[in-house]
Formats: structure tokens, C-alpha cells, sequence
């Protein structure tokens, strides 16, 4: 019969559940990219109106590349999220290993100050920092965002890291040990490799959180060293310009060929 456990009709019914699931997974990505999708259409108008299209035209993009403010301030972002990467991945790497590999006095306050500031407002660690700087009577300027940044990266490198550390098979370290192998090689040789696609992971996290950063980083910029998010946020102040829309393309393409091939770099080395 047709409305028997395996017929057809119970077999339609439970369908309904992953249509469903499906649909809602296809509005919620629509919810996320529609917006860029209209960003990047616009940043293709010829004309400065940002609402009517009015033909295709990429004089934008020439006018960014000859637009020398932005250029600096791209750089500028490049150098700050380039050197707070380096820095955080290597302390966090450290800090993850020692979190989850040691036993010391202080190490569960310590853990719970790697969670606390990941939750941590933005605008109260940019104003701490800030009273920290003026404090310690340090020039506010890109050393003073790279110690911010290498600040708020180091937790989310610690906490990929460590994960990475949760799963593997300690045995492997403990039998290169028993060969012969010192700690330092035991990690440089067996650690490290077992655990550098959390590594990598982790890198790529720092990098998109100091690259796209605002609020830390206004607090603690000083003059002349404005990094890209604050650039566009001034450009916005005096009206949106077709300028921003093609900045924000070649910015949003390059994070996504970052991020795609550290994700096809990983999983190639997963499935080695």
C-alpha cells in the first residue's frame, strides 16, 4: 500500500525534513553574500551612483591603483598582519604545547585567560591598550598596532593549536623519545609536522583578525599610520565613493584565494 512504512508517501514525508534543511541553508548563504554579491556588481558601474546601474565599466579599479593613500594603507595592513601573524603563530604554538603537554602552578588561570579574550569586547581591550601605551609613554604607530595584534592573535592561535595537540597520538612522540630523540627534536621532527595543519590554520585565523581589525586598531594608531580598515572608514565619512566597492572586491578576492588555498593545502596534507 502507499502509506505503508516503506512506500512511497513515508518515503516522501521523510524527505521533507532535508528539503527543508536544504532550503534554510540557501537562505542563510543568501542572507551572507548577497550583500558582497551587490558590492562587487556596483564596484563595476560607470557612473559614482552606488544604487542605479548604469553600465559596465572597471575605471574604479584604475583609480584605486592610482590612488597612492590606499595603496600605503594596503601595505601598511600587509606589513602589521604579516609580522603580528609571525609572531602570534609562534608564541600561541608554544603556549598551545604548554597548555596541553605540561602541568604548572598558574596553568588554569592562565587557560582561562586565553578563553577570556577571545570574549572580550574589542572597544575595552582597544581602550586598555591604549591607557597602556600612554602609560608606558610609547609612541602610538605600527609598532604600537603590532603589539596590539600579536596581543588579541595569540589566543586564537593557542586555541586551534591546542586542538590540533587534543587529537594526536602522543605515543608517536613518546616513541621517538625512546630512539634517542632529545625534546627540542622529538617536537621539530614529530610534533611539529604531526601538527602543522592547526598551525597553519591558526596563522590564517591571526592573519584575516589583524588584517580586517578596526576597533583594536583605532585606539592605537597613531598619525600617519593608518592601516586599510581605517582607510575606508574615512573615505566612508566624506560619502561612499564606487572606489570603496572596488577596494573591498580585490580585498574580499584576496582573502578568499588566501583562505581556499591554505584549505586545499591542508587537506592535501591530511590525505598524504
Amino acid at each position: 500500500m502507499g502509506d505503508s512504512k516503506g512506500g512511497p508517501v513515508y518515503r516522501g514525508l521523510g524527505k521533507l525534513p532535508d528539503r527543508a534543511l536544504l532550503l534554510f541553508a540557501g537562505l542563510v548563504y543568501l542572507f551572507l553574500y548577497a550583500p558582497i554579491m551587490v558590492l562587487i556588481f556596483f564596484s563595476f558601474n560607470s557612473t559614482k551612483n552606488t544604487q542605479v546601474w548604469t553600465g559596465f565599466s572597471t575605471q574604479w579599479y584604475g583609480d584605486l591603483i592610482r590612488d597612492g593613500s590606499v595603496l600605503n594603507a594596503f601595505k601598511l595592513s600587509l606589513i602589521v598582519g604579516l609580522t603580528a601573524t609571525a609572531i602570534a603563530t609562534v608564541i600561541g604554538t608554544l603556549t598551545a604545547l604548554a597548555l596541553s603537554r605540561y602541568e604548572f602552578r598558574g596553568k588554569t588561570l592562565a587557560d582561562s585567560a586565553i578563553y577570556a579574550t577571545t570574549v572580550m569586547p574589542e572597544i575595552v581591550v582597544g581602550v586598555s591598550l591604549l591607557v597602556f601605551f600612554v602609560a608606558a609613554t610609547v609612541e602610538l604607530g605600527i609598532v604600537t598596532i603590532i603589539i596590539a595584534h600579536v596581543a588579541f592573535c595569540i589566543s586564537f592561535v593557542t586555541i586551534v593549536v591546542r586542538a590540533r595537540l587534543s587529537g594526536m597520538d602522543r605515543s608517536v612522540e613518546e616513541a621517538a623519545q625512546d630512539l634517542g630523540a632529545t625534546p627540542v627534536q622529538t617536537f621539530l621532527r614529530v610534533t611539529l609536522p604531526l601538527i602543522l595543519p592547526g598551525v597553519m590554520a591558526g596563522a590564517l585565523l591571526a592573519f584575516t583578525l589583524s588584517f580586517d581589525d578596526f576597533v583594536i586598531t583605532f585606539f592605537v594608531s597613531g598619525v600617519g599610520s593608518s592601516t586599510l580598515p581605517l582607510k575606508i572608514y574615512s573615505m566612508i565619512k566624506f560619502g561612499v565613493s564606487p572606489v570603496i566597492n572596488a577596494l573591498s572586491t580585490v580585498v574580499m578576492v584576496t582573502t578568499m584565494i588566501l583562505i581556499l588555498g591554505g584549505s586545499r593545502f591542508l587537506s592535501r596534507r591530511e590525505n598524504a
